[in-house]
């Protein structure tokens, strides 16, 4: 690869257009304003820096996420997270069958059109289940890139988008009809 083709400017103009993408995503783990902008910075540092490492013609933007997945991880618990190591135990229910329904989580969303509330509940899913539904329904990323973002097979995004989904569904269906409509009073 000659040295054009790693310029800084090639990544900037990789890296730049994903700068909201990643600030959401990492807002949404964090919690907290002034940390996902750090996690970000962090983030463009170390990609910047290891761009040379990067394949082109792979995908540069799974790359990003998982270079703020795992930033983000080593902050928080000091390399405890591994990646190949389930972080909830697998049910042995055979393959994820999705049921019809009336109601599905975004169905749900729809019907209620109450951002507040929706965030409310996305940030009580567990962090793995908030990460697959933020990357697929929120950032619409393909299975294969969410697998290669969070480093895990394909079949563990599908099973982990579908119990993430039901684990929304749930939240958001338990919430008192107040919450749901963004009043404080009951009806």
């Amino acid at each position: 690869m000659n040295q054009q083709a790693r310029s800084p400017e090639m990544f900037e103009e990789l890296a730049v257009p994903l700068f909201d993408s990643l600030f959401n995503f990492a807002h949404w783990l964090t919690h907290n304003r002034e940390e996902a902008e750090d996690l970000v910075q962090e983030t463009y540092a170390k990609a910047l820096k290891g761009f040379s490492s990067f394949q082109l013609g792979t995908n540069f933007r799974a790359w990003m996420f998982r270079i703020l997945r795992n930033t983000f991880l080593t902050s928080r618990t000091g390399l405890q997270a591994k990646m190949t190591v389930p972080l909830e135990p697998e049910e042995e229910e055979g393959p994820v069958v999705a049921a019809v329904t009336e109601e599905t989580p975004e169905s749900i969303l729809l019907g209620r059109a109450d951002q507040e509330t929706v965030q409310r509940a996305i940030e009580q899913l567990s962090v793995p289940h908030r990460e697959v539904i933020l990357l697929s329904d929120v950032e619409e990323m393909k299975y294969e890139e969410i697998a290669q973002t969070l480093d895990i097979p394909i079949g563990t995004v599908m099973s982990r988008i579908a119990r993430a989904r039901r684990a929304l569904r749930q939240l958001l269906q338990a919430l008192p009809v107040a919450a749901k409509f963004g009043t404080g009073r009951s009806s």
